[in-house]
């Protein structure tokens, strides 16, 4: 894993630090309450309504178009609807609502119009009017079965007319409509307390809740409010967040003008069966008429009052829906505050701590994955990152959490491009030096240790159990004299690279090349346990590619051979040179004897050649043949050598045969037997230049008995 400097981690530090803080700060609140929107939309497309409409606690009865289009109300002004308004009222209150709120205001009455109207004021000829609607007003309020609305607006509120309130008993049955809406001009919250005449007063909802569960709410001084022993969240002080639902039914909604004409039936059954125990608003239901956006924005549906009917058929539906838009009603506000009330499911939202808590760890994880990853991984992970947090946004959401999205979003994707930013000015810059300098010399795995070390190239070594790998071109010499410098250069070069190509796949690091010679070793720069079996598949590799290559035209004709020693055991790695100039390299016995074995390959006719130390690390990789005891030049004690013939499971049954016959051979000829050595060997020689070579020194041996000081080791006589 990369390592980085103490300069390099600190500045990544403060790179989450700045993010984390700065995208949860109150100066992006402005932006923050988009993380509701969003999840608002996405829970509704996930999980859809979570509770059934039927038991919704609150529900809207609406004067919509249809009541404008249907007798006795097309064509006449609102101000004379108050009547048939009352009527309605003392059917829903005698049907068993809980309690009735008013999100209309009618601020004046036709009774004090004073608009000449013959030889008095219109509203004089029409005293009494309101009378009916004032008595039902009266009447509910005596059982605090109604609350009329107000806005709040400085020193001029919009208050209903006179004769309302003092039906209803001014103050006490009045409560505010007003909205809260954020910097970005979107209803997220519902103030829960007003100041009225100096005393605070609780908003319609928190009081039309209140009287359904038939207590009085608590403002603490901390701010917070208690109704019914229950604190409501407040993220913002003094307000409860808005749960919307998705779509447009959420909420049941009646239309005004069947409910008229169900009072006029008097279908006293059909209120008890709708209104019975729940709290009833009534409130506007038009297209350009006291409508607000809201968190609901995204998730909105085609409103229209679908409530049981009474009296009246549904209207005809159009023949092109309406399409859905992103505000809604204002009297829904309301009902959803209602709702979210009773059933105590108003949504929490994380705090100023929990939200810089919250970005601060997406910075940290985002350049987490920007340190370790590549730039394009690093995004890939943060997106990936960034959808499970939305997914599990969705989630909590369900379960009335509100988790942040925006402000970790961007302090994910700040920190992202901060920290790639710094790799790739500062941290990396020397890493990038590095490989573009070192690339074309060494091997990536001691790029990656040089790396690691943080720390420069100095000399200096340390013993590892390595395997080293040397071979040769045969009859190379007579070769290059048949080629010009640039074709031999060329040849060379498609030759190495192929055969390097193998060794690194395998796992090993090319040390050095030697005109045609390649000298690789395995177990470093890199550790690896496997180091013996990797290198002796890379020469069964090399052979085999080898092979292939001679019989295409790459070669220009020549037949090539080669030649491979292998031999395994401590060695000295590490920089090796002068102080001014060093390579990474191994020193070792160990090195010098894979160096004779590759040319001892010349005596026996082989192509390949491991020590006993090396076959001994293989265990049961491969299928191998002895070839012979052997004291190379600078070795006293002999080495036996060994021939691999294929991997495990893979040996040809002509290749095993032959095996076993030069088994049977070089037993007779440890044993003294040279001429039963000889008869063996005789048998594949033909085909075989270890055999032919054994039956002629057996033949030699058996004319010539050695005396008894003889041992079966071959002396060779060069390198």
């Amino acid at each position: 894993m990369r390592r980085y400097r103490k300069r390099d981690l600190g500045a990544v530090a403060v790179v989450v630090l700045v993010c984390g803080v700065v995208f949860a700060s109150p100066a992006l609140d402005r932006f923050a309450g988009v993380s509701l929107d969003i999840l608002t939309a996405l829970r509704w497309q996930a999980f859809g309504l979570r509770h059934d409409p039927a038991s919704a606690p609150a529900v809207v009865v609406a004067i919509d178009e249809e009541t404008f289009r249907t007798p006795p109300f097309a064509g006449s002004p609102s101000l004379t609807w108050t009547r048939e308004i009352g009527r309605v009222l003392t059917a829903v209150v005698d049907g068993g609502a809980a309690v009735v709120g008013f999100d209309i205001v009618f601020p004046s009455s036709i009774e004090q119009s004073e608009i000449p109207f013959g030889e008095e004021p219109l509203g004089t000829r029409l005293r009494g009017f309101d009378r009916d609607f004032l008595r039902a007003l009266a009447s509910a309020a005596k059982s605090d079965k109604v609350v009329l609305g107000e806005v709040l607006h400085q020193d001029r509120p919009v208050r209903p007319a006179a004769g309302q309130r003092i039906a209803v008993g001014q103050q006490k049955n009045i409560r505010a409509l007003n909205t809260h809406a954020d910097p970005d001009d979107v209803v997220r919250r519902l103030p829960l307390w007003f100041s009225v005449g100096g005393r605070p007063l609780p908003s319609m909802a928190l009081e039309l809740a209140a009287r359904a569960l038939g207590t009085a709410p608590v403002r603490e001084p901390d701010g917070t409010t208690v109704l019914a022993g229950w604190r409501v969240p407040s993220a913002v002080p003094g307000t409860q967040t808005l749960g919307f639902e998705g779509g447009a039914d959420a909420v049941p909604t009646y239309s005004f003008a069947d409910l008229r004409a169900c009072a006029e039936t008097g279908d006293a059954d059909f209120f008890r069966r709708t209104f019975g125990g729940k709290v009833v608003l009534f409130g506007t239901l038009f297209d350009i008429e006291d409508r607000k956006v809201t968190s609901k924005r995204f998730a909105t549906g085609v409103e229209a009052a679908r409530g049981a009917r009474c009296a009246l058929p549904l209207p005809a539906a159009p023949a092109e829906p309406p399409p859905a838009r992103s505000s809604i009603a204002g009297v829904y506000i309301h009902a959803t505050a209602v709702n979210d009330l009773l059933r105590r499911t108003v949504p929490h939202e994380l705090g100023r701590l929990g939200t810089t808590a919250t970005a601060l760890a997406a910075a940290g994880l985002a350049a987490l994955g920007a340190m370790l990853l590549g730039p394009g991984l690093a995004v890939l992970a943060v997106l990936g990152l960034l959808a499970a947090w939305t997914a599990a946004g969705t989630v909590a959401l369900q379960h009335g959490l509100v988790l942040p999205l925006v402000g970790p979003t961007l302090a994910a994707l700040t920190a992202t491009a901060g920290t790639i930013g710094w790799r790739l000015v500062a941290a990396d810059r020397e890493e990038r030096f590095l490989r573009r300098s070192f690339a074309l010399y060494l091997s990536p795995q001691v790029i990656d240790r040089m790396l690691e070390a943080d720390e420069p190239p100095a000399l200096g070594g340390e013993m590892r159990d390595v395997t080293v790998f040397f071979s040769d071109i045969a009859g190379f010499s007579s070769i290059a004299e048949t080629m010009t410098p640039a074709a031999l250069v060329a040849w060379m070069n498609a030759y190495l690279s192929e055969m390097t190509d193998i060794v690194e796949g395998c796992g090993g690091y090319v040390d050095k090349y030697i005109g045609d010679s390649i000298v690789a070793v395995f177990g470093a720069p890199a550790n690896d346990p496997d180091h013996a079996r990797n290198a002796v598949r890379a020469a069964l590799r090399c052979r085999e590619r080898l092979a292939v290559l001679n019989e295409t035209a790459a070669f220009q004709g020549h037949h090539l051979a080669h030649r491979i020693g292998l031999n395994s055991g401590e060695a000295l790695v590490g920089n090796i040179g002068s102080r001014r100039r060093f390579n990474y390299t191994v020193m070792s016995d160990a090195v010098n004897l894979a160096s004779r074995l590759e040319g001892a390959n010349k005596y026996f006719g082989t192509s390949i050649m491991a020590s006993e130390e090396t076959v001994s690390r293989t265990g049961d990789a491969f299928a191998w043949r002895e070839l012979d005891a052997i004291r190379v030049r600078g070795r006293t004690r002999p080495v036996r050598i060994l021939e691999p013939i294929a991997e495990a499971g893979r040996v040809p049954p002509e290749a095993a045969a032959r095996a076993a016959v030069y088994a049977d051979g070089l037993a007779r000829f440890r044993a003294r037997d040279f001429s039963g050595a000889a008869e063996a060997f005789g048998r594949i020689a033909a085909g075989d230049p270890p055999a032919a070579l054994f039956e002629k020194r057996a033949r030699e041996l058996a004319a010539a008995p050695p005396g008894p000081d003889w041992e079966p080791v071959f002396t060779l006589e060069g390198k």
